[in-house]
């Protein structure tokens, strides 16, 4: 695999810094090379290449906003052994803590950079010789597929945030379920959810946001420049959707929450769409590693349809 690399990268050298990481789906090393120092994902999947097509644009997305500080993406490469490698930038990155508040703040401006295109936008239509460099993305989606974990989403375009979620996240998810587990109480429980869905975006105004995806504690971190997010899975969506995950699996601090909110404050409404967004994680995990996970995916379930 290190002479392939090799080859790709252009590099007569490429020596193991010692750096490692990963986690349940990929692993990870960092290497130098006669072009500086990089880290290399690897995963033997057959579907890696999917996985990492879509991190890689994901990343190059988020990198265009100049919001927030993500690792720049370098090359996918196609492994003669089988499977891929995803080759990026190399940080040096600790956890999360006193650039927290800072990390919020950048979260807002990540999810307001379309919204804020759109008005800048019009702004300029009503002057002369102004156009838009950066197109405003008007629908709900992304235009590759993108992977939560390994599996990949259901990212096709769709005008309707409601739509979108319901279809492209949830029933994906439960489809899945249904395949793997033919789960006659969760298939009743979607029956009911579905059609309640719609009430909980009553006189809520959601226009698409570049989200992360999978933004849980173990994809944060920061360095000397600031926090900075990693393994994205995004789409354009609901801003709310990114705290989902964040409120399962902790990892983040009040001051994370009040430098997000003092950008983009809390709607009416916000902590039950909050149950209905970490649904989708609850689901996603349930799928990638099995009944565990069916608990708290039927809890939800059954108190949104209170």
């Amino acid at each position: 695999m290190e002479s392939q690399l090799k080859k790709e990268l252009g590099t007569s050298m490429l020596k193991s810094t010692g750096h490692s990481g990963g986690g349940c789906i990929s692993e990870g090393q960092s290497y130098d090379t006669d072009n500086g120092r990089v880290f290399v994902k690897i995963n033997h999947k057959s579907q890696a290449k999917l996985m990492f097509d879509g991190e890689q644009a994901s990343l190059e997305a988020i990198l265009m906003t100049g919001t927030v500080k993500v690792p720049k993406p370098l090359k996918v490469i196609e492994l003669d052994t089988g499977g891929s490698a995803f080759v990026m930038e190399h940080i040096d990155m600790t956890g999360l803590s006193k650039h927290s508040k800072q990390l919020g703040k950048c979260l807002a401006d990540l999810h307001l950079h379309n919204q804020r295109q759109r008005d800048r936008q019009n702004k300029d239509q009503q002057t002369v010789g102004k156009g838009a460099d950066v197109p405003v993305i008007e629908q709900f989606g992304f235009h590759v597929p993108t992977c939560c974990g390994y599996l990949p989403q259901e990212n096709e375009w769709q005008s309707e945030w409601v739509t979108f979620y319901s279809r492209n996240k949830l029933q994906h998810q439960l489809n899945m379920v249904e395949k793997s587990y033919g789960d006659r109480e969760a298939r009743e429980l979607w029956a009911q959810l579905q059609l309640k869905i719609p009430s909980l975006f009553t006189d809520v105004e959601v226009f698409p946001a570049l989200l992360h995806g999978d933004l849980w504690g173990g994809n944060v971190a920061e360095c000397s420049d600031g926090p900075l997010i990693f393994d994205p899975a995004s789409f354009y969506g609901h801003a709310e959707f990114d705290l989902g995950i964040a409120g399962i699996f902790g990892g983040f601090s009040d001051s994370f929450y009040s430098g997000y909110h003092e950008k983009i404050p809390k709607a009416p409404g916000f902590e039950k769409r909050q149950k209905l967004y970490q649904l989708f994680h609850y689901l996603n995990h349930w799928n990638h590693f099995g009944g565990g996970y069916r608990g708290s995916s039927l809890r939800i379930m059954k108190d949104l349809v209170k």
